[in-house]
């Protein structure tokens, strides 16, 4: 019996400990490291709400759920649709007909993005997917009639890029859930009917790399059953190795609970945060999902995007980039000139931002405004605008006889000299270059 117990120590490999469903448990997992590594995410949000494109992906609920109803929605209904037209009568003019997956992961892989977040599900509860628990509202019932969840998973890993699928926890208008609600989340038929067994059917079936959950503030994480769901998820799924989740996992979970932090929409700190986080941000500053009015004074332009994803980086987090498109599945081509714009910044100076890591002094305001990130043994200073002159004063390094600086994208080493003892260097810059985003990188090697 011994020499049996030896064998089988032998040919079963050792698992890591297994997370039991308590947040004490959970969150003491590591985030699987591919995610901090990729600093850069495409998140996309498309549903039925792109169909009115009108106000934003909450239309509905602007129009019919809060109290008292947005006017504005109230009056777009009445002056372009028939009298009684309801919200589920949009579905079928979600028709995607334009949607061709290679052409939008071709953009994504062109914007420097090393993983891509799709709205599985938002708040309306339509399923970008075949979701056997959600009859007749989802995108092969009806609309496009067809997988979009699984179609631009394989686009998107067919170019080595991280698939991740967001998954709103509550839905708005369904009657499981306004019952669970009225009774005070005391019942969980919506939690055991709908969602759970759609988030378990969704994990099997496409293996995300990611869950970026929302729709959890209604109700504590007991209702959602979240614990019990990450331990599985943790310990028994297809995905669970590699899988990253965030911190929207119930009332209060919050900056406090899950994966890596969200906090809030546009969440950006102050000071370097001791926990991973990220940033989600949208080319539209009014809305996620498409809207067909917006006005290029309502977008971030490329000099603002570049700015708020170097400041995300330089304090440790990843920056998720949010673009809607249209209910016939085209990216505007704004969105994709700002994506492509990224990608062009990124081709040379992502040595900067990849894998990196903050360094020990994260900005500094001298000369221009400057942010560092570390790799290894360099240091990279990021000037979000250009000098009015041709020297850069950092005070932050403090320099070695072996010290060297150079401009990421041109290897010829650049003029210094130190400031004091104690630290700092003046760099003379060669005449910069154009630069997509208005921002430079300096590389410094041999910095104490």
């Amino acid at each position: 019996m011994l020499a049996l117990w030896f064998l089988l120590g032998v040919l079963v490999p050792h698992t890591a400990a297994r997370y039991t469903a308590d947040w004490a448990s959970l969150d003491a997992r590591p985030l699987p490291p591919w995610y901090d590594q990729a600093k850069v995410g495409i998140f996309v949000h498309w549903g039925v709400f792109s169909v009115p494109g009108f106000g934003s992906e909450w239309f509905w609920w602007h129009w019919q759920g809060q109290q008292p109803p947005d006017q504005k929605c109230v009056s777009y209904m009445s002056k372009n649709y028939p009298p009684g037209f309801s919200y589920p009568e949009f579905a079928p003019q979600f028709h995607a007909q334009f949607f061709n997956p290679g052409d939008w992961a071709d953009i994504f892989k062109a914007s420097g993005a090393k993983y891509v977040v799709l709205t599985a599900k938002h708040h309306e509860g339509f399923t970008n997917w075949g979701s056997p628990n959600s009859w007749n509202w989802n995108s092969v019932d009806t609309g496009p009639h067809r997988d979009l969840v699984g179609d631009l998973g394989e686009a998107v890993r067919n170019r080595s890029l991280h698939y991740g699928l967001y998954n709103s926890l509550y839905e708005w208008f369904n009657p499981l859930y306004l019952t669970d609600k009225k009774n005070g989340f005391k019942t969980q038929e919506f939690v055991m009917h709908k969602l759970l067994p759609e988030l378990y059917n969704m994990v099997v079936r496409y293996r995300p790399d990611l869950i970026w959950s929302d729709g959890d503030w209604d109700a504590p994480d007991t209702y959602w059953n979240s614990t019990e769901f990450l331990a599985w998820l943790y310990n028994d799924s297809p995905v669970k190795d590699t899988i990253v989740t965030n911190d929207r996992w119930g009332a209060g979970c919050a900056c406090k609970h899950g994966g890596y932090y969200n906090c809030e929409d546009k969440y950006t700190p102050g000071q370097l945060p001791k926990h991973k986080w990220e940033k989600c941000t949208s080319v539209d500053t009014l809305s996620w999902g498409y809207r067909r009015n917006m006005k290029m004074s309502e977008l971030m332009d490329l000099p603002s995007i570049i700015e708020d994803l170097v400041r995300t980086v330089a304090l440790g987090g990843n920056y998720l980039l949010n673009v809607g498109p249209t209910p016939d599945g085209m990216i505007p081509a704004v969105f994709e000139e700002r994506l492509r714009g990224v990608g062009a910044w990124l081709q040379i100076n992502g040595e900067a931002v990849y894998a990196s890591k903050p360094w020990r002094v994260q900005t500094e305001n001298t000369t221009v405004p400057v942010w560092y990130t570390s790799k290894g043994t360099s240091v990279y200073a990021i000037m979000i605008t250009k000098p009015p002159k041709l020297t850069l004063l950092l005070l932050g390094p403090k320099t070695s006889a072996v010290t060297k600086v150079t401009l990421l994208g041109n290897s010829k080493p650049l003029p210094w000299s130190p400031v004091s003892p104690g630290g700092g260097l003046t760099v003379l810059l060669p005449e910069l270059p154009y630069a997509p985003g208005q921002a430079w990188t300096l590389k410094l090697d041999g910095i104490l």
